[in-house]
C-alpha cells in the first residue's frame, strides 16, 4: 500500500533531522541560514525588478529617451523615489545567484557525506549487510540493491530535498511579496452589485487551485512508477555486474545465450516501466504546458480593459502581468514540481525501506546462537541450528573442541557443516544455544575466498592494513602458500578475483592465515579446489608455521583427516565422533 503524504513527510523528516542535530549542526545551520538569506535577497531583487519594469515600459510609452537610458544603465530619481537601473540591479543579483548555488552545493555534499558515512556504518555494523540476505531467504521483508540505495538514492535525496525545500521557501516569500503588489495594482471589480477589491489576486488563487487539483489527479501514479523504475534499473545493473564478475564461468559453460536472454528479460521490465512513465508524463506535460501558457496571457486579457480605458499605463499593465505571473507561479509550485516530487517521494520510500531493513536485520542478528566468553576450550551448549525456511539441522548439540587439538568435520553436503561454522562465527540468527569461545583471535576461511579490490598486497593482508605487515612477512607467506611467482606483482592493482584461479584464491586465503596467525583457524572446504598434493602442502605449511593455532576443518576428502587429531561426522540432527 502506497504511504500517504503525511507518512512520506514523517519519513523524510526522520531522514533529514539527524544531520541538522549531528556534530555538523553548526556548519549545516550556518550554511542553510546563509542560503535562505540569499534566497530572500533574490525575492527582494525580483520585487525591485517588478517596479523597474513598470518605470521602464512607461519610459517607452512616453518616448522619454533620458529615462530609458538611465533606467537601463544608471538610475532614476523623481517624486516616487530612487530607482536603480537594470545594470545596478544585475550587479547585485549576479553574485547573490552565484553564491546561492555555490553554498547549496557545499551543503549538499557535506550532507551526503555525513549520511553516506552513517548509512554505511549502520549497514556494516552487527553484520546487518549479511543478515539482510538471510531475511530474503527466509521470506521476510528485506531490501533490494543496497548498493544503489547508498550510492544513488542518498545522492538524489540530499540534492532533491535541498532544492525542493529552498525553492518552497523562496516561493512562499515570493507569494507574500507579490500578493501585496498584485492586490494594490488590481483595483476593484463589481459583479452582481458586489465590489471585489484586489480581484486579480483571487483569480490567481482560484486558477492555481484548479491547476493543482487537476495535476494531482493526472500525475498521482508517477510516484509508484518512479519507485518501480529505480528498482528495475538497479536489477539490470546488478545483473550486468554479475556477468562481469563471473565471466570465466559463463564462458566455460558457453552460457552467452542464456545470459543474453536473462539480461534482456530484465531490460524488458525497464521498457515496460518506461512506457508507463512516458504515458503518464505525456498527460502531465500536456496539462502543465497548457496551464503555463494560459497563465502568461490570462492576466493581460483580464487587465486589458483598464489599459484601453486609460486607467493604467503600459508599465502598469506589465507590472500587473508580472505580479500575477509571480503569484500564480508561487501558488502553482506543486504543479511545477510534481514530477520531481514523485522522484523525491520514491527516494524517501526506498531509503526508509532500507533503514527499516537494516534495523530489522540487526534485531534478527541479536537472536539465534549466542556467543559467550569461555575458558580454554571452545564449547557448544545446547546448540540448535535451523535453516531460514525452518528446517532443523542440529538439535540440542553439546560439544567441546579442545584448545590445541585439531578437528576435522565431515558429512554429506547440505547436512549443516557450514552452518555450524557460521554459528561459531556469530553469524547465524536461526536457532539457539550458546557457543563459549576462549579469548584470542579467530579466522574463518570459506570455500570461496573474498578478494577485495586493489593491489595483491592489499588482497593478501586483508582485512589488516598493508602497512601493518612487513614486506618480508608477506613474501614468506606467499612462498609458503605456493604463490611465490606472484611476488613481483604485489603492488599491481588488478581484478585479482578474476585473474586468480579458484585454487590460487584458496592459496591466497591460506597465506592470509599465515600472516594473521590466529589462535583458532576454521577452514570450510578452504582447500577443496586444490589437488591432493597441493592440499597436503598447505596443511603442512599451516602445521609448521602456526604451531600454536587450533585448526578446525570441514572437508569431504578422507586425506584431510590425517592432518587432524579428531574427527566429527555431521549427521541429520547430530554431531558424532568418529576415528580420525
Amino acid at each position: 500500500m502506497k504511504p500517504g503524504l503525511g507518512s512520506v513527510l514523517r519519513d523524510a523528516w526522520r531522514l533529514t533531522w539527524p544531520y541538522f542535530r549531528s556534530e555538523e549542526r553548526w556548519t549545516a545551520g550556518i550554511l542553510l541560514g546563509a542560503i535562505l538569506a540569499l534566497n530572500f535577497l533574490i525575492v527582494r531583487v525580483n520585487v525591485l525588478l517588478n517596479s523597474w519594469n513598470g518605470a521602464f515600459f512607461d519610459s517607452l510609452q512616453n518616448k522619454n529617451y533620458d529615462d530609458f537610458i538611465n533606467l537601463l544603465l544608471f538610475w532614476k530619481t523623481d517624486d516616487s523615489g530612487f530607482m536603480p537601473g537594470w545594470g545596478l540591479i544585475i550587479a547585485v543579483y549576479l553574485p547573490v545567484a552565484i553564491y546561492r548555488t555555490f553554498l547549496t552545493q557545499w551543503l549538499q555534499i557535506r550532507w551526503r557525506r555525513w549520511m553516506t558515512d552513517r548509512t554505511l556504518n549502520d549497514w556494516l555494523s552487527d553484520r546487518a549487510y549479511y543478515t539482510i540476505g538471510l531475511q530474503q531467504i527466509a521470506g521476510q521483508p528485506a531490501t533490494d540493491n543496497p548498493d544503489q540505495r547508498i550510492a544513488d538514492d542518498i545522492r538524489s535525496f540530499t540534492s532533491d530535498t535541498l532544492r525542493l525545500f529552498l525553492n518552497l521557501i523562496k516561493t512562499i516569500a515570493t507569494l507574500i511579496s507579490f500578493a501585496f503588489i498584485l492586490w494594490s495594482l488590481s483595483g476593484s471589480i463589481t459583479l452582481l452589485g458586489v465590489t471585489i477589491p484586489g480581484y486579480l489576486l483571487f483569480i490567481a488563487i482560484l486558477y492555481a487551485i484548479f491547476g493543482t487539483a487537476v495535476t494531482h489527479w493526472v500525475g498521482n501514479p508517477l510516484a509508484g512508477i518512479e519507485f518501480r523504475k529505480q528498482k528495475a534499473e538497479a536489477d539490470f545493473r546488478f545483473a550486468l555486474v554479475r556477468v562481469r564478475e563471473n565471466a570465466e564461468g559463463i564462458a566455460l559453460y558457453a552460457g552467452e545465450r542464456s545470459e543474453t536472454r536473462s539480461l534482456l528479460e530484465r531490460f524488458a521490465a525497464i521498457i515496460v516501466n518506461w512506457r508507463q512513465y512516458m504515458t503518464r508524463t505525456k498527460y502531465l506535460n500536456a496539462l502543465i504546458v497548457v496551464y503555463e501558457q494560459a497563465g502568461s496571457i490570462f492576466p493581460i486579457v483580464i487587465a486589458s480593459p483598464r489599459y484601453f480605458t486609460g486607467q493604467i499605463t503600459l508599465g502598469g499593465l506589465t507590472r500587473i502581468s508580472g505580479a500575477f505571473s509571480q503569484v500564480q507561479s508561487a501558488l502553482s509550485w506543486f504543479v511545477d514540481f510534481y514530477a520531481e516530487l514523485a522522484v523525491w517521494r520514491a527516494n524517501v520510500d526506498r531509503l526508509t525501506g532500507f533503514r527499516n531493513a537494516v534495523i530489522a536485520a540487526r534485531a534478527l542478528a541479536e537472536g539465534g546462537v549466542r556467543i559467550a566468553p569461555g575458558g580454554a576450550d571452545l564449547v557448544l551448549r545446547d546448540v540448535t541450528l535451523d535453516l531460514p525456511g525452518g528446517r532443523n539441522l542440529l538439535a540440542g548439540a553439546a560439544l567441546t573442541l579442545p584448545h590445541g587439538r585439531s578437528t576435522v568435520i565431515s558429512g554429506r553436503s547440505g547436512s549443516g557443516k557450514s552452518t555450524l561454522f557460521r554459528a561459531m562465527a556469530g553469524l547465524w540468527p536461526f536457532g539457539g544455544g550458546t557457543v563459549e569461545r576462549p579469548p584470542g583471535s579467530y579466522l574463518f576461511l570459506p570455500q570461496r575466498p573474498y578478494i577485495p579490490l586493489g593491489t595483491l598486497r592489499q588482497a593478501v593482508t586483508y582485512p589488516s592494513s598493508p602497512g601493518t605487515i612487513g614486506p618480508d612477512a608477506v613474501q614468506q607467506a606467499l612462498t609458503d602458500a605456493g604463490l611465490d611467482t606472484l611476488i613481483p606483482e604485489l603492488d599491481t592493482e588488478q581484478p585479482w578475483a578474476q585473474r586468480l584461479s579458484g585454487g590460487e584464491q584458496q592459496r591466497l586465503a591460506v597465506a592470509r592465515a599465515l600472516l594473521l596467525k590466529p589462535d583458532w583457524l576454521f577452514l570450510d572446504e578452504a582447500t577443496a579446489s586444490l589437488d591432493p598434493e597441493g592440499e597436503a602442502d598447505l596443511y603442512q605449511a599451516l602445521r609448521t608455521r602456526l604451531p600454536g593455532t587450533t585448526i578446525i576443518s570441514i572437508a569431504h576428502r578422507g586425506e584431510v583427516a590425517k592432518w587432524h587429531e579428531q574427527r566429527l561426522v555431521f549427521r541429520p540432527g547430530s554431531l558424532e565422533a568418529a576415528p580420525a
